[in-house]
This record gives structure tokens, C-alpha cells and sequence, in this order.
């Protein structure tokens, strides 16, 4: 800003008739055209869902920025899951527009650039981790080489680099979803849906699970997870949304929270709860 000003001042110091208010104006349009309005990575306007003749979804408008790592927060069956696939085209939303990385058409370059893990992975148990990953590999326009240096680097990176070889038959629950978040960036994607990533795992496999996704946000991916443990929406997240029957309830940055997520999170439901809150 100060830059700004010393130049206005060189260019325009020797005219007599500019008045106060002009100038600030002047130099304040100058100064706001030089920033950059960032453009959300995910864009969600007024959308709703219907299933059997009943609302499901009501009106959820969100915005996930490039390089942000988002927790999408609710009881079950609160709406996540339906609302992650919605963005993902995996259903068709009743009402409102959704943008991924720009695109309301959800094209195949666009697709390109998405990674997907869903909650429960329902793999084909008789092939090996190593065959696996370069199952999904195959969908996207890698060469052979570079597929194989991923699927090395992957396998390292959620710790079965020993299990390799492994049939998926023979993995433990928490294996099967670490080759799960492994398929879902084989890609290198832009942008990363994660349903429930840490579901069924143990503290090791957690923090590994956690590393990766902070390595990914410092390679400048959004991540987009849905979770219902909140410790680790606080310890890695940017911004989080809580919904609630379908509604979303709030939208927050995590450095914004001025009591623990857990507190603010049973609050906002007990406010938005209709009818008596059931514990399922």
C-alpha cells in the first residue's frame, strides 16, 4: 500500500486540483485491483436433495478454497456423505449448482484432477496392494514409468510398502483403508474427497494418515474430508462446516474457535436440533 502511494505521489504530485477524497479513492482502486480474489476450489449454492419424496438436503451453500484442508463435520446420517456425493456426480442433486475446481459440468479433465475415497472401500480382494494401485493408475493418463514410481512412492507413503504384495484379502480393516487413501491420490490430484479417512484405524496409522494429508496441503491440494472426530478436524484443519438434518449449521475457520470444537459443536446441534436429539 505504502508502494502504491509514493508512486501516486511521484506521478500525480505536481497536479493542483485533485481533491483529498479523490486521491483516496484513486488510490484505493489501485491498490484493490492489485489483489487476488482467490476462487473456491469447491462451490455450493443452495443445494438440496430429495430420496423417497422426503428432503434430505436443504438449501447447503459452501466454499472450500485452493490449498485448504476442510472437515465436513455431523452426527450420522446428518447429510455428509450425501452431500460429498452430490459434488462428486455420484448422485444428482434436486435443486442448486455445484463447481469443482471451476467446472459445473463435471467434465473428465476435470475428473482427472479428483481424487476419491469413499467410507467403505469395497475392494477386489484378490488382487495385491501393488496390483490395486496400478488398477486405478490405469484410469488416468500416466505412463507406465511414472505409474510405477507412484505406486512405490504410495506404498511407502501409508506404510505398506512390506504388504505390497500382499493379496487385499489378507490386509486388516485398517490396511484396506490405508490402500484405499492410497488409490484415491495415485493420480496426484488437484482435489481430494475423503469419507471418513480415519475410520477403523489405530493411533500409528491416524498420525501416518494425518501426515500425508498435511503433505498434501503443503503441495497445495485441497482436501475435502468428512469425519465425526473432531481432535482431528482441530489439529489439521483450516475450515470446517457442521450439518445437522440436512442443514447446514455453520460454516468457521478452525483459528476463528473461541471455546474446544467439542463444546461448539454440541452447542450448534442442540440449537438446531428439531425434535428430541436421537444418539445413534
Amino acid at each position: 500500500m505504502i508502494r502504491i502511494v509514493e508512486i501516486f505521489a511521484r506521478k500525480f504530485g505536481k497536479m493542483k486540483h485533485f481533491s483529498i477524497i479523490g486521491e483516496i479513492f484513486f488510490i484505493q482502486n489501485i491498490y484493490m485491483s492489485t489483489i487476488e480474489i482467490p476462487t473456491p476450489a469447491v462451490l455450493i449454492e443452495n443445494l438440496s436433495k430429495y430420496l423417497d419424496g422426503k428432503q434430505i438436503l436443504f438449501d447447503v451453500n459452501l466454499s472450500i478454497f485452493s490449498g485448504e484442508v476442510f472437515g465436513f463435520l455431523g452426527p450420522n446420517g446428518a447429510g455428509k456423505t450425501t452431500t460429498m456425493k452430490a459434488i462428486l456426480g455420484l448422485i444428482r442433486p434436486d435443486e442448486g449448482t455445484i463447481s469443482i475446481l471451476g467446472d459445473t459440468n463435471l467434465s473428465n479433465e476435470t475428473k482427472e484432477k479428483i481424487g476419491f475415497m469413499p467410507e467403505n472401500t469395497y475392494l477386489y480382494k484378490y488382487l495385491t496392494g501393488r496390483e490395486f494401485l496400478r488398477f486405478n493408475g490405469k484410469f488416468f493418463q500416466i505412463s507406465d514409468s511414472e505409474l510405477e514410481e507412484r505406486i512405490e512412492e504410495i506404498l511407502h507413503k501409508v506404510g505398506l510398502h512390506k504388504a505390497g504384495d500382499k493379496l487385499l484379502a489378507k490386509y486388516s480393516k485398517g490396511m484396506l483403508q490405508r490402500i484405499g487413501l492410497g488409490q484415491a491420490i495415485i493420480n496426484n490430484p488437484s482435489i481430494v474427497f475423503l469419507d471418513e479417512p480415519m475410520s477403523g484405524l489405530d493411533p500409528i496409522g491416524r498420525k501416518m494418515v494425518k501426515d500425508l494429508i498435511l503433505e498434501l496441503k503443503a503441495k497445495g491440494t485441497t482436501v475435502f474430508f468428512n469425519t465425526h472426530i473432531l481432535s482431528d478436524v482441530e489439529s489439521i484443519c483450516d475450515s470446517f462446516a457442521i450439518i445437522h438434518q440436512g442443514h447446514l449449521v455453520t460454516s468457521e475457520k478452525v483459528k476463528d474457535l473461541k471455546e474446544p470444537l467439542e463444546e461448539y459443536f454440541i452447542q450448534k446441534i442442540e440449537e438446531n436440533t428439531e425434535g428430541h436429539l436421537e444418539v445413534i
